[in-house]
C-alpha cells in the first residue's frame, strides 16, 4: 500500500457523516475465555492487523480533498491500551466502559482505530474494538476480525496475512495536482459511462427487462425524495451524543433456524419479527400508543461480488425496511414481515442509494448533510445484520465465546439495532441514545421474551403433519389470478395457518416473556 492516497468518494462520505451526537465508529466486543495471555494477544493484534495498511495510515485534507496519508510518528500506545474495569469488573461495568467509548469521536489526527484489552473480565478478556466507518463496512471489518484469529487453539504465536507485503508495498506520495480532483470524476464518469453501454448492448435483444429497470431506478429515486416519515414514537428524538448499549444473551441458531422452517419463513423474517414485538412491548410497557406504528430502520445491503476477497473501504447500499408495531398478533407481524422482505428483495433502492453515496463525496459538504438529514429524518433506527463464522474461532490461544459489534447511527438517529451470528448462536445489540432512551437494558430484556413467543406457538402445531404455509409474496393481481388454478391441498394449509394465527390472538399476552 503506498504511503499515500485518495480517499474514495464513498469513503468521504462516512467519514464526513461524523458528528458529536453520533460518531461514525463501528464499536465491537470480543470476548475470551479464560487463561488469556495478554503479552500474546497484543502481539498477535499488532502483527496481524497492521498488515492492513489502511491502520497505519491518518486523514489528511488537502486542497485536492481528503487523503489516506502514512502517520509517520504512529505510536501503538496510543491504540492499544490495557485496562480494569471499576467495581465488580461485571456485565453492567463493561457495558458502562464501552458505552463511554462509543460517545467519543476519535481523533483524525491520528490513524482512526483503537483497541482496549479489559483484563480479568469474568475469568478472561474483553477485546472492545472501535474502528471508523471510514476505514471499512461491517462486511470487510468481518474479514479483518478473521484475519486476527485461527480455527484452532495450537496454532502458530504469531501468524501474518499471506499478502502482508502487496499491504505494505512502500509507496511515494503522489504529489500536489490541483487537476487530480477533476481527472477522477472525468474517469469515473466514464467508467460509468461504458458500463452503462455495455448494459445497453447486454439488455438490446430484451427491451422490455431495459425499460423495467430504467423505470425502477426512476421510480425508487423518486420514491426516496417523496418518502414520507414513520410513526412518531419515543425512540425519534434529538440525540446529546450520550451513549448507552446492551446485549442479549446468545440464543441457539438451530432453533431459529427450525422456528424459521416451521413458519415458511427466513431466519431474517423472525429475527425482525423478534425485534419488532420486543420495541412494540417497550412502548406498551411505557404506556404509549401501539395502533397503527410504523418503524422504519435503515438496513445496510451488501452489494460486494459473494467470491473474492473482501477490501476494506465501504461497498453497500441501504434499505429502508418498515416494522409493524401496530400488529399486536405476532404470528400476522411475522407473516407481514416476511411479506414486505420478499417484496425489497427485487428492490432497487441499495444500488441507488451506493451511487448517492459515492456522488456525495463529491459534492460540498453543505449539501451532503442537507440531503441526508432529510431522508434519515424520515427513519427511527439503524439496524445491521451480519453473518459471522459459524465454527469456534481462537484468538491469541484462547477460544472467543462471543462476538457483538453495534452499529453506528447517522444524522439525528438515536437507536441501533444488531444482529449478529457467530459459531452457531445468535445475539440481539441494541445502542441508544440516553436523550431518546435512557436504558437500552429495559428493551434489550424483551427480544428473546419475543423470540420465544415463537417457539411456543411452533411447539404447539409441532404435531400438524404440513407446517404453516407463509402468504405469497406476488403481486395481488397475480395471486388473485393464482387461485383460479388447482392447488395441492389449499384448504389443509389455510386451516393450519388459520390454526396458528388464532391460537397466537388468543395467547399471546398470556405468553409473553414465557420459555416453552
Amino acid at each position: 500500500m503506498p504511503n499515500s492516497e485518495r480517499m474514495a468518494a464513498v469513503d468521504t462520505t462516512w467519514l464526513r457523516f461524523d458528528r458529536a451526537s453520533n460518531p461514525m465508529v463501528i464499536v465491537g466486543i470480543l470476548m475470551l475465555e479464560g487463561p488469556v495471555d495478554l503479552d500474546r494477544l497484543q502481539e498477535t493484534i499488532v502483527t496481524r492487523l497492521l498488515t492492513f495498511g489502511r491502520f497505519r495510515q491518518k486523514v489528511e485534507t488537502r486542497l485536492t480533498g481528503l487523503w489516506w496519508s502514512r502517520d509517520r510518528h504512529f505510536n501503538l500506545e496510543r491504540h492499544i491500551k490495557r485496562v480494569r474495569l471499576p467495581g465488580a469488573g461485571g456485565r453492567a461495568e463493561l457495558e458502562d466502559f464501552v458505552a463511554d467509548l462509543a460517545s467519543q469521536r476519535l481523533d483524525r489526527s491520528r490513524p482512526l482505530w483503537q483497541f482496549h484489552i479489559v483484563e480479568g473480565y469474568e475469568g478472561g478478556v474483553a477485546l472492545v474494538l472501535r474502528i471508523h466507518h471510514a476505514i471499512a463496512d461491517g462486511i470487510a471489518l468481518i474479514s479483518v476480525f478473521l484475519s486476527l484469529t485461527d480455527d484452532r487453539p495450537d496454532a502458530p504465536p504469531v501468524s501474518p496475512v499471506e499478502d502482508a507485503a502487496a499491504e505494505d508495498a512502500p509507496g511515494e506520495d503522489s504529489g500536489f495536482n490541483p487537476f487530480e480532483p477533476m481527472v477522477d470524476m472525468i474517469g469515473e464518469g466514464l467508467r460509468l459511462y461504458g458500463e452503462a453501454w455495455h448494459e445497453v448492448l447486454t439488455r438490446a435483444a430484451d427491451p422490455a427487462t431495459a425499460l423495467r429497470d430504467g423505470a425502477g431506478i426512476s421510480a425508487e429515486i423518486a420514491h426516496l425524495l417523496a418518502m414520507p416519515s414513520d410513526s412518531a414514537t419515543r425512540f425519534k428524538g434529538q440525540p446529546c451524543g450520550d451513549k448507552r448499549l446492551a446485549w442479549t444473551d446468545p440464543l441457539d441458531l438451530r432453533e431459529v433456524k427450525a422456528i424459521s422452517h416451521l413458519f415458511g419463513c427466513s431466519v431474517n423474517d423472525v429475527l425482525l419479527a423478534s425485534v419488532t414485538g420486543a420495541l412494540r412491548d417497550y412502548l406498551k410497557a411505557k404506556g404509549d400508543p401501539t395502533e397503527d406504528v410504523e418503524l422504519r430502520a435503515i438496513v445496510p445491503v451488501n452489494l460486494r461480488p459473494r467470491h473474492g476477497k473482501q477490501p476494506l473501504g465501504n461497498h453497500f447500499g441501504v434499505i429502508g425496511v418498515e416494522l409493524p408495531l401496530g400488529l399486536e398478533n405476532p404470528i400476522e407481524r411475522l407473516y407481514e414481515i416476511f411479506r414486505r422482505t420478499q417484496a425489497l428483495k427485487h428492490s432497487y433502492e441499495p444500488p441507488v442509494t451506493l451511487g448517492i453515496m459515492t456522488a456525495l463525496g463529491y459534492a460540498p459538504q453543505v449539501l451532503q448533510d442537507r440531503l441526508m438529514d432529510l431522508l434519515v429524518s424520515r427513519c427511527t433506527a439503524v439496524m445491521t445484520n451480519v453473518p459471522g463464522p459459524q465454527h469456534p474461532l481462537y484468538l491469541a490461544g484462547a477460544r472467543i465465546e462471543q462476538v457483538m459489534f453495534w452499529v453506528p447511527q447517522v444524522g439525528d438517529v438515536g437507536m441501533g439495532v444488531s444482529i449478529l451470528s457467530f459459531d452457531g448462536k445468535v445475539q440481539f445489540g441494541l445502542m441508544t441514545d440516553t436523550a431518546i432512551v435512557a436504558d437500552p437494558a429495559e428493551v434489550i430484556a424483551k427480544f428473546v421474551p419475543a423470540f420465544e413467543q415463537y417457539v411456543y406457538f411452533g411447539l404447539m402445531e409441532a404435531s400438524i403433519d404440513a407446517p404453516p404455509a407463509a402468504p405469497s409474496a406476488v403481486p395481488p393481481a397475480a395471486a388473485e389470478a393464482r387461485l383460479e388454478k388447482p392447488a395441492r391441498k389449499p384448504a389443509r394449509k389455510r386451516a393450519v395457518k388459520r390454526r396458528v394465527t388464532a391460537r397466537a390472538a388468543k395467547g399471546a399476552s398470556k405468553t409473553k416473556g414465557a420459555t416453552p
